[in-house]
């Protein structure tokens, strides 16, 4: 690939184009906000003016609601030779260009499984996509050197392609993107009216099941409206999982001993079953989730002391597989999490003694 349109400056398009631009991609951009071009153009991701001919590739990454606009305009214009977009929804896309009457040889719609809470250009990173899942969703009619280029994009990217029908990437992502964001929100929102003392008491696991809610509204009803009945459809199996725990949780309540041995057990397999899902969520690299212990290192709020730490693990021969921050409420401290393979972490926590840090097991 030679050159680049991609149309759309924000965290997806502007990530595509910094890791296009950086591996030697002449890439130009658009928006229908010059501003948001001319700040990507101006961290690296390209030139905002326009290509002098036809390019190799045009990456349309607007929201779902315009993709298909878009790209039929793009591709009456003959812009490029093969077209994509990152919308993250398929489906829907697709059967618009149909109806528009767009030839679809020239185009393949793909969908990085990758992003961030934070959006627009400023948010967005060349190593956004680095390992994660893109999924191509060709056509029948979707020529092979289209598909070739998309396989050259998500290659340049860093990624990892995997190829799926539209339909059952739709279903997939309902499942695995956007019910969880709605989820996330629903837990959110319960703290909206919370009283500030009870808020102060937020701990990590709030933290993690929040952190997606600070995602923005605007997107994300654009996303939904384009996915509604898959996502619903995940949302209906939530619910009976739901009520069946409200039922079982007032059973504890009981006077009646079968009824609270009951509950309990219907608590339990809700837990149990979680468990077994979170166990086939992918790990580092898309591999198996591996077993880690976990280092706990009490840490001052100062400028450098993370780096420090690391620094020291490095020293001691370890590698650091993942990390949490635990903050402490009303302190300038916090507890840091250090995840080490289960024969590295003894070794670990006597050399971080050793150089004066403070451990938690």
């Amino acid at each position: 690939m030679r050159n680049a349109l991609v149309i759309g400056a924000g965290l997806i398009g502007t990530s595509a184009a910094l890791a296009l631009a950086g591996r030697g991609v002449s890439v130009h951009l658009a928006d229908h906000d010059p501003d948001r071009a001319r700040t990507a153009a101006a961290l690296g991701a390209g030139s905002d003016e326009p290509p002098p001919g036809r390019v190799d590739l045009a990456l349309v990454a607007v929201p779902p609601a315009h993709t298909a606009t878009v790209l039929a305009e793009a591709m009456r214009a003959g812009v490029a030779r093969g077209y994509a977009d990152v919308a993250g929804v398929k489906g829907g896309p697709r059967r618009e260009l149909e109806d528009l009457g767009i030839d679809l040889s020239a185009y393949i719609g793909t969908h990085p499984m990758a992003g961030k809470e934070s959006s627009g250009p400023l948010a967005a990173n060349a190593d956004l996509f680095e390992g994660r899942p893109w999924v191509l969703t060709p056509t029948p009619e979707t020529d092979t050197e289209v598909l070739n280029l998309a396989l050259e994009l998500v290659a340049l990217c860093g990624a990892v392609p995997v190829v799926m029908d539209a339909a059952a990437h739709d279903r997939a992502v309902a499942l695995v993107s956007h019910t969880p964001q709605l989820v996330s929100s629903m837990v959110a929102a319960r703290l909206e009216s919370a009283d500030r003392t009870v808020v102060r008491l937020c701990g990590q696991g709030i933290r993690d099941v929040t952190r997606i809610a600070a995602s923005d509204p605007r997107m994300w009803i654009e996303i939904l409206s384009a996915n509604p009945g898959p996502v619903a459809d995940v949302l209906d199996g939530v619910a009976a999982d739901l009520g069946e725990t409200v039922e079982s949780l007032r059973a504890l309540q009981s006077a009646d001993e079968a009824k609270r041995r009951g509950g309990a057990a219907r608590i339990a397999d809700v837990l149990r079953r979680g468990n077994v899902g979170r166990q086939r969520v992918p790990g580092k690299h898309g591999e198996a989730p591996a077993v880690y212990e976990t280092v706990g290192v009490l840490i001052s709020d100062q400028p450098g002391e993370l780096a420090r730490i690391f620094a020291d693990a490095g020293r001691a021969g370890v590698n650091i597989e993942d990390v949490r921050i635990d903050h402490a409420t009303g302190q300038q401290a916090g507890l840091v999490q250090l995840m080490v393979g289960p024969q590295a972490a003894p070794a670990l926590s006597a050399a971080l003694s050793e150089r004066g840090w403070s451990i938690r097991h």
